[in-house]
């Protein structure tokens, strides 16, 4: 079988190691090009991927990417630099699968409110796929830009979702008390990651102003048909990776424990990649795999979502190679499983 050729942009991040390991065991991709700002054999980036794969990132170059026949471009890098570089990769036919925040957000107004960044590209921003593969699947075949989803908002999207879609909550008051590991953070030295300050220790953060609220309210919006709103609130933990969220809303009926299950149960009955539990998960139970799991519950007149998901894995990464096989029509857990 021919294999899809494959760049990586941005080869020297967390999100990058996983994405690479992944697509080395994956039967239809080749990676044929990194790019990084620095000049170094992947391998001395990244020791564990030694034997592995044996390439070295070079700068950014579009035409130098294209000329090594690359068909689909990873873009690992920040938000704001992401819609620099994808443009020229677009203009020469390459896909991208975006990793970045650049192009998740449908409105331009809305993106450089909660991102303080002017937007460059609303002309590709247009035609981008959100790349929730649960909910958006049947855009994503043959798609040219994808924006890969948030980890945080994963588990809420996918968590609400059967919830907003049969009108069972209130679509306001929707409470995320969301929990992350360290590494959510990303590789850059910063003072709150730095073990003495982060290790034994549990801090909130962006209370009220982080990034993920208008993507979460977006997504749950479309499935709603109505507009949703949440009070969403990060944590950092004293681990290295996983997510795990708790999420409360207000029923609009009295659901029986049995009956959330079975809606659950058979909203993702065809989703490989979402397992529904009646007991709830841990971050280990999904760590280092593309699951996510759910297990939801009434409690007090409430319901009580709880999910949790490898923020490396399902949360950047592996989810971006869900959506490599969904827009190329392969099977969806290829090189996953």
């Amino acid at each position: 079988m021919d294999k899809v050729k494959v760049a990586i942009l941005g080869g020297s991040g967390y999100t990058a190691v996983e994405l690479i390991k992944i697509l080395l065991r994956h039967p239809r991709a080749e990676i044929v090009a990194i790019s990084s700002r620095q000049d170094e054999h992947i391998a001395d980036l990244h020791p564990s991927l030694l034997g592995r794969l044996d390439l070295r990132c070079q700068p950014f170059d579009a035409d130098a990417i294209a000329a090594k026949g690359v068909q689909v471009a990873f873009g690992c890098l920040p938000h704001g630099t992401s819609m620099e570089s994808i443009p020229p990769l677009l203009a020469r036919g390459i896909r991208v699968i975006d990793l970045s925040a650049d192009y998740r957000l449908r409105d331009v107004k809305v993106y450089e409110h909660w991102y303080k960044e002017t937007h460059h590209d609303a002309a590709n921003l247009a035609h981008a796929v959100y790349g929730l593969p649960e909910i958006y699947g049947d855009q994503l075949p043959g798609a040219k830009l994808v924006a890969n989803p948030g980890c945080y908002p994963q588990t809420a999207i996918l968590g609400l979702a059967p919830l907003v879609a049969n009108e069972l909550i209130e679509l306001t008051g929707i409470i995320i008390d969301s929990k992350s590991g360290v590494s959510g953070g990303g590789r850059t030295p910063k003072l709150s990651f730095h073990y003495p300050e982060c290790n034994e220790s549990v801090s909130a953060y962006g209370v009220g102003t982080h990034r993920h609220t208008p993507e979460i309210e977006q997504a749950l919006t479309d499935i709603a048909g109505a507009p949703v709103s949440v009070i969403f609130t990060p944590h950092l933990m004293p681990m290295d990776r996983g997510i795990f969220s708790t999420i409360y809303a207000t029923p609009t009926r009295p659901l029986s424990e049995a009956e959330l299950v079975e809606l659950y149960r058979g909203y993702f009955a065809d989703k490989p990649f979402v397992r529904v539990r009646t007991a709830p998960p841990a971050t280990k139970d999904t760590a280092h795999t593309n699951f996510l799991d759910l297990c939801v519950k009434p409690v007090r007149g409430k319901v009580i979502v709880l999910a949790a998901e490898d923020n490396l894995v399902r949360g950047a990464s592996g989810v971006a190679v869900q959506n490599f096989n969904r827009v190329h029509g392969f099977d969806e857990r290829l090189g996953l499983l």
